[in-house]
């Protein structure tokens, strides 16, 4: 075992991580980012479609504050909506001084599509390959400045002493050692928990572990419940067709022709919100207007030409995975899991109520999203939000006496290892099927339509789950690169997640954005405008709430 020691640890080496650690590193700290893979393949690579900011002359933070309080559903904190919207466009000013290459309109302005719910095309973007764009530029950045990283490393576990994070232990996969790396303050930017559900637009790295390590070590989750369906995702696979496929003009269709979001969404079709139009087409679906359980992306009317300039990679995907060239058919497509709302509990400045851990980006939940993410907001909550938790997290580091941490601080992770290498093999479940197997069920029963009786067969499932997990072995008992360890550790990550997405969404008596509820079909402002906190105990989740902060914009009825 050994020991290394910095002011700042940032865990994920995304969009979010790897702006909160330039950001760390500008406030003088020694930082490093430890990550379970290269940081070029973190799940930023594939955003597609746009990072909004209100850059355009007919555009005002004012404007985009607002979409994103509707979209919410009226449950995002409008004072840090206000935050978000208000530095949403230096920040896109800073990505382009560092080398972004936004694609532009012939003037030499930075191009803006239209994204969903949005009232004025707001999505700057490069083609559709936005977010990998955007990864080379900050990563080059990393290079620029010599920012350490600990690569294909595995964090197990964070280390609290005396109420405050001090750091995490960590399996270096090359050697298969456990580590401790010791730290002032961590910032958690390690992404989604996509895989608690199958199929998925998210990576299989997705895996929740940040939510979970968290939780664990005694900060709150909220707002799990909320888990956007985004409305464009191939059947068999899951892989995303990027919302800017509808933002330059494509339409979606059902088995009779018919451009069906007229019925549910007059003024703005295809560009509502993910979860109205998520809801319409599983309605359409469910009704008998499908085809072969989708419904059809008709980009054709763009013409090849703009779809090689605007979406070239969807052409490619499209071909290679569905077999369908979009220039000459329609692509088949079905709403799929794409993002959590939830995350880790934060302030606007990335820190959770734990001492010493911060967080950013789709971890988080800083209250700007609510019950319903807008398409375009989440690049730019990375910079925005990734930005103002490494500074903070610098403060914090730099203004703390550090005691020596205990002896014993690898303890709990060894023990636990141990008790999972030391699993017979005979016998348990293979955890890519449990993981399968899990996955299936929770689109089952905590779906885009949901109500009581459905979810509560669906957490009898999760308790099944978690006693079948007790059994799952470790079949690999090496230790270089021992991914089938890793596999069982991010199983268990899933487990938890899945509990507390459950009790959530059962307690949650109304339907608010992305937790549609067919028992309780409508908005309930008075009983529910509130976020659902929730903390674990050795019984599962206790939930408590916490009422929405509104600053300017009343709740109303929204229509798209």
């Amino acid at each position: 075992m050994a020991v290394f020691k910095h002011e700042v640890l940032v865990i994920g080496a995304g969009m979010a991580g790897m702006r909160a650690a330039l950001e760390a590193m500008r406030e003088g700290a020694n930082l490093a980012i430890l990550t379970k893979v290269h940081p070029l393949r973190s799940h930023s690579v594939a955003a597609q479609g746009g990072i909004n900011a209100a850059l355009g002359e007919a555009d005002t933070w004012e404007e985009h504050a607002f979409d994103t309080v509707k979209g919410s559903d009226y449950l995002a904190d409008q004072d840090i909506v206000e935050i978000f919207a208000r530095e949403a466009p230096g920040d896109i000013v800073e990505l382009e001084r560092m080398g972004t290459v936004f694609t532009r309109w012939d003037d030499g302005r930075i191009a803006q599509r239209p994204f969903g719910g949005a009232g004025t095309p707001r999505a700057c973007y490069i083609a559709d390959i936005t977010g990998q764009a955007i990864l080379h530029v900050l990563f080059e950045q990393l290079l620029k400045y010599g920012i350490g990283v600990y690569e294909e490393w595995f964090a197990v576990d964070l280390i609290v002493q005396d109420g405050v994070c001090r750091g995490v232990s960590a399996i270096d996969m090359r050697s298969g050692e456990l580590h401790v790396v010791e730290a002032g303050a961590v910032v958690l930017a390690t992404g989604g928990l996509g895989r608690v559900y199958h199929p998925t637009t998210n990576s299989f790295i997705c895996t929740g572990d940040g939510m979970a390590l968290a939780y664990r070590a005694g900060a709150p989750l909220q707002d799990m419940e909320m888990v956007q369906f985004h409305p464009t995702t191939l059947k068999e696979s899951g892989i995303l067709m990027t919302e800017g496929c509808r933002g330059e003009g494509g339409y979606l269709l059902n088995s009779e022709g018919e451009r069906f979001m007229s019925k549910y969404a007059p003024n703005m079709m295809e560009l509502a919100s993910r979860d109205v139009v998520s809801r319409a087409e599983q309605t359409e679906i469910d009704e008998g207007r499908g085809v072969d359980g989708c419904v059809l992306l008709d980009l054709r009317h763009l013409g090849e030409a703009k779809i090689r300039e605007r979406l070239p990679q969807i052409r490619e995907l499209a071909i290679d995975v569905a077999g369908v060239d979009p220039a000459k058919d329609p692509i088949p497509v079905r709403p799929g899991m794409h993002y959590s709302m939830g995350g880790v509990k934060v302030d606007a400045n990335g820190a959770s109520p734990l001492p010493g851990l911060f967080a950013a980006g789709e971890v988080a939940s800083v209250g700007l999203h609510g019950a319903n993410r807008l398409g375009g907001n989440s690049l730019m909550e990375t910079v925005t939000f990734g930005r103002r938790a490494g500074k903070a997290a610098a403060e914090f580091a730099r203004g703390l006496k550090q005691a020596p941490l205990n002896e014993g601080s690898l303890a709990p992770s060894l023990t636990r290892i141990r008790e999972l290498m030391d699993r017979p093999l005979n016998g348990g479940d293979l955890p890519a099927r449990l993981r399968q197997e899990m996955g299936e069920a929770m689109k089952e029963h905590f779906g885009i339509f949901r109500d009581e009786a459905q979810m509560r067969e669906g957490l009898a499932k999760i308790a099944d789950y978690r006693s079948r997990y007790a059994g799952v072995p470790v079949r690999n008992k090496g230790k270089v690169y021992n991914y089938d360890l890793l596999s069982v550790l991010e199983l268990g990550f899933l487990v938890d997640l899945a509990e507390v997405i459950a009790a959530g969404a059962i307690a949650r008596k109304e339907s608010r954005g992305a937790h549609s509820r067919r028992d309780y079909p409508e908005r309930d402002d008075q009983n529910w405008m509130k976020h659902t906190v929730a903390w674990r105990t050795p019984q599962g989740p206790r939930l408590e709430y916490e009422d929405v902060r509104v600053t300017r914009w009343a709740p109303q009825k929204r229509s798209y």
